[in-house]
């Protein structure tokens, strides 16, 4: 049986996911069901649970979405129709009718597109639909959440009594209003309300000529409210009719709740059956935020999350524009045990949260942000020992509570358990707290159980290295700047990089010195080459990150120059059938040719007849018979062929026309003097050079003369025009 405790929830951040679903849920119903989701307890309701939310998140991308199932909690309603002879306002049945009505509709839609939503379905299947409920409501209640004037024979009588009444209170007083009106007893306004009655506005001097009831004065006591006499004794009567109709309504009200009284249970299925839709709505929503998916839930002791992100993490990062960086993590019955070491601040304790997180919200069904092909099993326990964990109720101190926590996890500890415990072994010596986490460790490996540690400690590295089926993991550092990289490398310890991030925030350099004197020549060696072979390492990675850039670029232009040679290919084919196709026709042509000539000398029938057959019968019996479509396929071919050369040879002649307009040899242009004869380009008039300044040449032209630009000017030679 799955048992997981709160701590494990609290120190995984679990809470934190809760309250995201809660706030996509619609209802407060939903709100709260959704902080409180905890790990389900057995598989076959867990499975169910998974493919309820994987089947929501198909609906959004399907034809067929699952339709609206807001509510209007009846809670309250069913306190009240739990005790006897108890009955409900008005309003409170318009929203059982209206909770009715959606999950009938909800059910019907399921029921019809049950090959879509199997699961939701199933979850269906366990209420009942009936629309007894909404008939009995809309017989009595209409759809504004007034009770109806049918709802009864007496109050249909009542009612129709008031409206009478109503006819003759409004007469009386309207002749009370012209006759006192017309006295000049009436104030301005004429008219007012008091206590809900229509009353005379009478100014005060005149109160005694009225007759009636005086309801009221107006602060200043200048008017008198009165209703008229013959108007009071018609409001007495419908009074009585309005009390009779509130009798009569509450006897109706009270009839309705004992019909729906019965039907208790089915109204608090209806209110769970639509809470748990808004909560399976909601954790669809946050699985398609986060990119979620249903891994592979195996049998097999393996967890494998490849490119898992941390969802918090991952939501927070989206919202500033950052970048999140996924991990892979394996743990099979061959590698159980992952240590992970290197410098702080490089990503270890999110790697280990993100494992646990990942698993809980899995077990919890919800779908979890990892690639398609990664799968998990069920653990019965997640054992977590995350953070400082100081307690002071109970006057502990970080170690003394660590190793309660330890005691713990000696008790609970088996092969279907994952323990979570980041920087193992602080908290005490280092020696002593060291020996101490390496004898816990070894007690964890020989029970068989899953789990990730972090660490600082070189002997819990070691021993990883030692243990057959543990292994060594570092998060990897760029060995030039000592940057984080964010990614987890499994095979290897991971250097703390102690001297090294000192040296890079400012400590001097002597004092690193005396600090690694202080410590053993072999430790320090170890880290060094730790650390050697992370940076190793890393470039390997970046080496490889290079080469499969590359390798997919050099894939894609392969892609390419194959679709080129196959285009290429093609067309080659096209262009040898249409050549081997004229070839043929140039070939009948000449032998026609000299049959024709042949019959113009010696004019013989039978002969040019003879030929002419002979030529078809050798051409057809190089013929295949082809059928109808094959034939018309080859006359398109044809056709698309012939178009397809002709553009190109269209546009072969264009270039080459291009080409002979753009060759144009440029003759040498003369230099002008004086006595030359010129004209202007755009002119036709020749005349000669009498002097030149600067740029401008004086041209006379016999007649006249005028100063041109000598760039406007071409030389005309002897005896030309």
């Amino acid at each position: 049986m799955i048992s997981i405790t709160e701590k494990t929830l609290q120190d995984l951040q679990f809470p934190t996911v809760l309250e995201t679903i809660s706030t996509i849920c619609n209802t407060d119903i939903g709100k709260q069901k959704a902080l409180e989701i905890t790990p389900f307890k057995d598989k076959e309701t867990l499975m169910q649970a998974l493919m309820q939310t994987s089947e929501y998140v198909s609906s959004f991308q399907n034809n067929n979405a699952i339709p609206n199932h807001g509510f209007d909690a009846i809670t309250h309603e069913i306190k009240f129709l739990a005790i006897e002879d108890s009955f409900l306002e008005v309003g409170s049945f318009r929203k059982i009718a209206t909770i009715s009505s959606t999950v009938n509709f909800l059910l019907s839609f399921l029921r019809k597109f049950e090959d879509y939503y199997p699961n939701i379905n199933a979850r269906a299947n366990q209420v009942e639909l009936t629309k007894e409920i909404i008939t009995m409501v809309d017989e009595v209640v209409d759809k504004y959440g007034e009770i109806k004037d049918n709802a009864s024979p007496d109050l249909l009588n009542i009612r129709r009594s008031m409206n009478a009444v109503r006819g003759k209170v409004n007469q009386s007083f309207g002749t009370a209003l012209t006759q006192y009106n017309s006295l000049g007893y009436l104030d301005d306004i004429k008219e007012s309300f008091v206590q809900n009655r229509r009353v005379l506005a009478v100014l005060a001097m005149y109160r005694r000529k009225v007759k009636g009831s005086i309801l009221g004065s107006s602060k200043t006591g200048s008017i008198a409210y009165i209703e008229p006499e013959a108007t009071l004794q018609y409001s007495r009567e419908l009074s009585n009719l309005e009390y009779e109709e509130k009798e009569e309504i509450t006897r109706i009200l009270k009839q309705l709740s004992n019909y729906i009284r019965p039907y208790l249970p089915l109204l608090i299925k209806y209110q769970d059956f639509l809470s748990d839709i808004d909560v399976i709505a909601a954790k669809a929503k946050y699985a398609n935020k986060i990119n979620g998916i249903l891994p592979t839930i195996t049998e097999e002791r393996r967890l494998y999350f490849r490119d898992a992100f941390h969802p918090i993490l991952y939501l927070n990062n989206k919202q500033k524009n950052e970048i999140t960086h996924p991990q892979t993590i394996e743990l099979s019955q061959e590698s159980r045990i992952i240590v992970i070491s290197g410098p702080n601040a490089g990503g270890k304790t999110i790697s280990l949260k993100t494992v646990g997180l990942l698993q809980l919200m899995l077990q919890s069904g919800m779908l979890i942000p990892v690639h398609e092909r990664s799968e998990t099993f069920l653990f019965d326990r997640i054992l977590t020992d995350i953070g400082d964990n100081q307690s002071i109720e109970n006057h502990l101190s970080t170690y003394s509570y660590r190793l309660k926590n330890m005691n713990y996890f000696l008790k609970k500890c088996n092969r279907k358990t994952m323990f979570l415990i980041d920087e193992f072994g602080t908290g005490s010596d280092p020696e002593l707290g060291g020996a101490l986490a390496e004898i816990f460790l070894e007690e964890f490996y020989h029970r068989e159980a899953f789990g990730i540690i972090t660490t600082h400690y070189s002997n819990l590295k070691i021993l990883a290295n030692e243990l057959p089926f543990a292994t060594n993991a570092n998060m990897l550092f760029d060995e030039k700047s000592l940057e984080p990289m964010y990614k987890l490398a499994l095979g290897q310890a991971g250097s703390s990089f102690t001297f090294e991030v000192a040296l890079k925030n400012g400590i001097p350099f002597s004092l690193i010195n005396r600090a690694k004197k202080k410590i053993e020549v072999g430790k320090v060696r170890f880290d060094k080459t730790i650390a050697t072979l992370q940076k190793e390492r890393s470039k390997m990675e970046k080496t490889s990150q290079t080469l499969k850039e590359e390798e997919t670029k050099a894939r894609e232009e392969g892609k390419k120059m194959e679709t080129i040679n196959v285009k290429i290919k093609q067309k080659l084919e096209s262009y040898q059938e249409l050549y081997d196709s004229n070839q043929k026709t140039i070939y009948i042509g000449q032998k026609i040719e000299d049959i024709s000539e042949k019959y113009f000398n010696n004019k013989n029938k039978k002969e040019l007849l003879g030929e002419f057959l002979k030529i078809i019968e050798i051409e057809n019996s190089k013929r295949k018979k082809a059928t109808t479509k094959e034939s018309k396929a080859l006359i398109e071919k044809k056709k698309e062929v012939i178009q397809e050369v002709t553009v190109q040879v269209e546009e072969i002649r264009k270039e080459k026309k291009e080409k002979k307009l753009k060759v144009v040899v440029e003759k040498p242009k003369p230099v002008l003097k004086v006595g030359d004869r010129v004209r202007m380009f755009d002119g036709k008039a020749v005349g000669t050079i009498d002097s030149i300044e600067k740029n401008k040449a004086t041209v006379n032209y016999g007649v006249f003369t005028s100063k041109v630009s000598l760039e406007a000017l071409e030389f005309v030679e002897a005896g030309k025009k």
